[in-house]
């Protein structure tokens, strides 16, 4: 399995943001490749990476740098697009 980046750029008191950190900490040891990383849109490098991919819903979740979903997730494509970039 390929080593994988996840990145949630979240915003404080975004319910879709805790419910998408909750779901990742439910899987997360189904998933020992991949790196989490929560980065707060009041940060300076969550600025950078809300106006670099124009997101103005949270959360914006990132695979490898690559921008995956913003606003809410799918479970089921989110897991499809991990195995596909696990692999």
């Amino acid at each position: 399995m390929k080593n994988v980046s996840l990145e949630e750029l979240s915003s404080p008191g975004c319910s879709h943001c805790a419910a998408f950190e909750s779901f990742w900490h439910s899987i997360e040891n189904d998933w020992p490749n991949v790196t989490y990383k929560n980065t707060s849109v009041t940060t300076p490098e969550g600025q950078e990476l809300a106006q670099k991919h124009m997101i103005f819903a949270s959360p914006g979740i990132f695979l490898n740098g690559e921008l995956f979903a913003t606003g809410g997730y799918d479970e089921a494509k989110f897991l499809a697009k991990l195995k596909e970039v696990s692999l």
